[in-house]
């Protein structure tokens, strides 16, 4: 039987307009086409409070950071796109990033993240497309044991890439973060088929 790999792709952004939610998609559908199975998820829907170990230890583990964990470990691979706050990762996702890395149970500190393979990006309307906070989110995977590509995208001007309908005005650029997401499946397919 063979191989089909688990990618989770998200944006590190709850807006419900957000770009970067787009570049996701357009990445995950890359690796859709190369034979992986995706799920999109919206940070959103899974609302976590600021960690905190002294409330984990009076009312126990956050239900949700708990679910994201549960849909970390169903997937081999991630595709992120982040946008910047002052210049590093927005606060909810570190945040959840921070609340799945924690033990729960029989899930080790980390265990969450270990040997994944990771593709990430960013979009901002400013003139370097969030590039600076990829370096701080390589970091935190990184860290965390997780093999992230060493191609990263960073979209610039992003209010103005996209048409009505969200595809990528910039044909060449739409190519390019399909064949990221592409990538992404393709180094899984490697290291585990």
């Amino acid at each position: 039987m063979s191989y089909t790999p688990k990618i989770l792709a998200f944006s590190g952004s709850l807006r419900s307009g957000s770009f970067n939610k787009i570049v996701a998609r357009t990445a995950a559908e890359g690796a859709r086409k190369a034979g992986a199975e995706i799920t999109l998820l919206d940070l959103k829907e899974l609302p976590m409070p600021l960690y905190d170990s002294d409330v984990v230890e009076e009312k126990g583990f956050d239900p949700n950071a708990a679910r994201f964990q549960e849909i970390l470990l169903a997937h081999d691979g991630l595709l992120i796109s982040t946008p910047e706050y002052n210049a590093s990762l927005p606060g909810a996702l570190k945040n959840a990033i921070d609340w799945a890395s924690r033990a729960n149970g029989e899930i080790k500190m980390g265990s969450t993240f270990k040997n994944k393979v990771a593709g990430i990006m960013s979009a901002s309307p400013g003139s370097f497309g969030g590039i600076r906070c990829l370096s701080h989110l390589r970091a935190v995977l990184s860290i965390l044991g997780v093999i992230v590509l060493p191609e990263e995208f960073a979209i610039s001007a992003v209010h103005q890439a996209f048409d009505d309908n969200g595809a990528h005005k910039d044909s060449k650029m739409h190519s390019l973060l399909e064949q990221h997401g592409a990538n992404v499946a393709e180094t899984l397919k490697k290291l585990r088929g």
